[in-house]
């Protein structure tokens, strides 16, 4: 009977052994930590050999920077998206550029992008500041450094760099005996690097039993807190050296109150102190001198000296204008912005005859009414102007430039640009509704012209933006012919009213008065421009604290008009 038992009995401890070392490895591999490498190639999305990955401030960045011998690249999207938006690319040049307040700084791109111009002084670089592969075009991080705040720190094994743009307090801690970090917060996670007994690291995010981490080669990961101690918070200190270019544009004390006077014709200054009667206040006038002729940066000028002599006479300072809007319908021809503003010789010659007519005419300032830019020559758009500030800081006048109310359409203008190197936006505060644009409509109700103000100072300072009111609205009529226009001047509203005989209503939403008849098939809408309206708008740019006002044009308003903008000057 017993031998007969033992089969039995040994089978059974066989069976409980099994079932223990089963039991066991199940809870030692629950218990026990991972000892599997990651792969560092995909922890960093590595693909290539030549790529580094990035880390900025704390964390892994989508973009990647480029190892050429042992300099280190930044394709230009990722040095617009992080550092700096303010280098100049001209691919048909074939040069990159950056202009300071002063200076126009140039390196060509490619095999001879070893030496930096300055004017026309040479420096050797260390280095190919730019290279094109295929359509990318890349900077050498080190030659971004010179005009961004920033600093870097390559490390191998796998390549990446820890970028630096800001500075300030950060908690530290140090490990307290040798450990791991790991990719996630868990025993589990595979091992990112090996951490000393006494290394350093930044504590990023403390949770209840683990850390997220980053170390001093910039691996950010996961340690159990058991292993930190002495955590402690320190200064980031900048040591790059980098100094802000400061523009040390010119301001005019006071509320700007200026006044565009549209001529076609060379007057002097009796046709100044004519069109000046009965206004109040103006301290600015621009007159339409120039405008462009041609694409390579010719333009024609009906400037008069007694014209300036008057107004500096009569307290006013002279902005004259150059524009486009004419060149057309004057000359036949349609500027071409791209050939005259790609081409740095075009720009110098449109700058260099703006410069001698500033100096010829002692004018106070220049402003620039380019409305048909396109998108595709915004970014030379942007480098005229730079180059035209530089001149005219020289000169220490006004540079103001004429813009639309902000729109996506537009964004190539690049008001963020022009609000750093200009010394006034003027924003074209009408048009809200045009001839074409398909809908009747007001010309610049309040909304559109609060809308105008706040989206322009989320990027220019308040005190360099001046808002432009109209001086005539629209009549638009709705018929079996579609729609149509015509223009109405402030001054000739009130005939209009009694010609019609219709009775204007005050919108509260518009802060206008409105008018409307019917004429047969035809329905008359008209959103009026009188004292009422302007007044509120005045009141909304009060609120707003900007520069001062703007009106088109000279010689159509209701002389009332300037009641209410010499209340808004004395306020």
């Amino acid at each position: 009977m017993k031998k007969r038992m033992y089969p039995v009995l040994l089978a059974v401890v066989l069976i409980i052994l099994v079932i223990a070392a089963a039991v066991g490895s199940k809870i030692l591999n629950k218990y026990s930590y991972s000892k599997v490498r990651a792969d560092l190639n995909e922890y960093f999305n590595l693909q290539q050999e030549d790529e580094i990955a990035i880390v900025l401030q704390d964390n892994h960045i989508e973009e990647k920077a480029k190892l050429r011998g042992d300099v280190c690249y930044f394709d230009l999207p990722t040095v617009e998206a992080y550092f700096t938006d303010r280098f100049y690319v001209n691919p048909i040049e074939q040069v990159l550029q950056f202009t300071t307040d002063t200076d126009v700084i140039t390196v060509h791109i490619g095999e001879q992008s070893n030496v930096m111009y300055v004017s026309d002084m040479g420096e050797e670089l260390p280095y190919q500041a730019a290279f094109y592969e295929g359509d990318t075009l890349y900077i050498a991080a080190d030659y971004v450094k010179k005009y961004a705040n920033m600093e870097y720190e390559l490390f191998t094994q796998p390549l990446h760099m820890q970028i630096y743009t800001r500075w300030g307090s950060f908690t530290s801690a140090s490990v307290s005996k040798k450990t791991v970090l790991r990719r996630l917060g868990g025993i589990k996670s595979d091992i990112l690097v090996d951490l000393a007994a006494g290394e350093s690291v930044i504590v990023l995010e403390k949770m209840d039993s683990w850390s997220r981490v980053k170390t001093e080669n910039a691996f950010i990961g996961y340690v159990e807190n058991k292993y930190l101690k002495g955590e402690i918070t320190q200064e980031r200190v900048c040591n790059t050296g980098f100094q802000e270019i400061v523009y040390n544009r010119v301001r005019k004390d006071g509320v700007i109150n200026l006044t565009f006077h549209q001529i076609f014709e060379e007057t002097g200054g009796d046709a100044l102190v004519n069109a000046l009667q009965g206004t109040k206040g103006v301290n600015v006038v621009s007159p339409t001198w120039f405008r462009l002729s041609n694409s390579i940066g010719d333009f024609t000028s009906i400037a008069n000296a007694s014209y300036v002599s008057k107004a500096h006479e009569l307290g006013i300072e002279v902005w004259a204008l150059v524009t486009d809007v004419d060149s057309e319908d004057m000359f036949g021809v349609q500027i071409d912005f791209v050939e005259l503003l790609s081409s740095s010789a075009n720009r110098k010659h449109l700058i260099d005859g703006l410069m001698a007519q500033a100096d010829t005419y002692g004018l106070d300032g220049i402003n620039i009414d380019f409305e048909k830019v396109r998108n595709d020559s915004g970014t030379h758009f942007v480098q005229f102007l730079r180059e035209l500030a530089i001149e005219t800081g020289k000169r220490n006048i006004v540079l103001s430039i004429d813009n639309y109310v902000p729109t996506e359409y537009t964004a190539h203008y690049n008001r963020k640009e022009q609000g750093i190197i200009a010394d006034y936006l003027i924003i074209m505060g009408y048009d809200e509704h045009y001839v074409g644009g398909g809908e009747a409509g007001s010309n610049a109700s309040i909304g559109f012209v609060e809308d105008g103000i706040m989206r322009t100072k989320e990027e220019v300072p308040a005190d360099k933006i001046i808002n432009a009111v109209p001086f005539y609205t629209r009549v638009w009529e709705s018929g079996t012919d579609g729609l149509k226009a015509s223009t109405l001047t402030m001054a000739a509203q009130q005939d209009w009213i009694t010609r019609t005989g219709v009775s204007p209503v005050w919108s509260d939403e518009f802060c206008q008065n409105y008018a409307e008849y019917q004429s047969g098939d035809s329905l008359f809408q008209c959103w009026l421009e009188d004292t009422d309206s302007i007044r509120v708008k005045l009141q909304v740019m009060k609120v707003q604290g900007i520069a001062g006002v703007a009106s088109w044009k000279l010689g159509i308003e209701d002389k009332a008009v300037w009641d209410a903008i010499a209340e808004y000057m004395g306020s």
